[in-house]
């Protein structure tokens, strides 16, 4: 598969926090990222989740399932429970033609929470990564073994957020193990995208590109808020809009030929971000960028 642009709903609608969006319909968030110019949408909340609804939907707009997140726990389950836990996401992705599937692991985390200051986040078990490596790995290989390649997302708010837990998961976990490159969790983060994409590069199968506002980013770590309430204050926005620097990003991805999705993913309020001008703005510097760098 050559590189391809797609979008997640969240410049809509959002998952985290419905009453972003909550009067937007499906209809509405797939006529305007087609119209933006994306060949494909990841999934969220108003998206039916049974292939036979939604695939002739998807079709209708000529639109492609990209993948979707699944909340995965395995710090608190075994990996019997995993798989048994992941079958109708897997067989929503792979009957829909997704050949990759966002991970993360929720096991106690806070992104969902607008009380909990995001800093405040859980931490990964240190005498753990050994263990959930392993489980990863197998839990991994059979969602190969079925077409779909797991794509780990570090998350703010969740146990594998930093660069440090990065280098130890990728370090834990075989080649079976994609890693999801998501830039404006990174920079959140405090981490570099760039370094972390040429010390990883092998292992990138999925890109969220979303750009921080590096004023936001300032002041909502100074306040210590909520990941939510950083979303609501405008920490993220789309492609170009921001402080990523995607120009030295792209061309270590094109060099090691990565062949995925490039995702924007810049959940804002809706009602301040008019969400047709955000994805069409989105659209055009990413094509833009990976177009300079020989993605496309």
């Amino acid at each position: 598969m050559t590189v391809q642009l797609g979008i997640n709903p969240l410049t809509w609608t959002n998952d985290d926090l419905p009453s972003l969006g909550a009067d937007t319909s499906l209809e509405t968030c797939l006529t305007e990222g087609k119209q933006a110019g994306f060949a494909g949408f990841e999934l969220g909340n108003k998206f039916p989740r049974q292939a036979s609804v939604l695939g002739p939907i998807l079709a209708r707009h000529q639109l492609k399932m990209v993948s979707g997140w699944y909340s995965g726990e395995l710090l608190s389950r075994s990996v019997e429970e995993e798989i048994a836990a992941v079958q109708d996401h897997l067989t929503l992705l792979r009957e829909l033609g997704s050949n990759v599937m966002v991970f993360a692991e929720v096991t106690g985390c806070i992104h969902g929470n607008q009380q909990m200051p995001v800093h405040l986040r859980p931490l990964f078990p240190a005498d753990r990564w050994e263990e959930y490596g392993r489980k990863l790995t197998e839990f991994a290989r059979y969602t190969l073994s079925q077409g779909v390649k797991i794509a780990y997302h570090h998350h703010m708010g969740t146990v594998i957020e930093t660069e440090q837990d990065i280098d130890n998961l990728m370090r834990h976990t075989g080649d079976e193990v994609g890693l999801l490159l998501d830039t404006g969790h990174l920079t959140f983060a405090g981490a570099n995208p760039v370094a972390i994409a040429q010390r990883w590069a092998t292992r990138i199968n999925h890109v969220h590109c979303k750009d921080v506002r590096a004023n936001v980013l300032a002041d909502v770590k100074n306040r210590k808020l909520s990941f939510l309430d950083s979303v609501l204050a405008g920490v993220y926005t789309v492609p170009g809009d921001g402080c990523v620097d995607y120009g030295a990003l792209f061309p270590i991805l094109k060099a090691n030929g990565y062949q995925g999705w490039l995702v924007v993913e810049a959940e804002q309020d809706p009602a301040i971000a008019h969400p047709l001008t955000y994805a069409s703005m989105g659209y055009q510097n990413l094509h833009r960028f990976a177009q300079d760098a020989g993605l496309i």
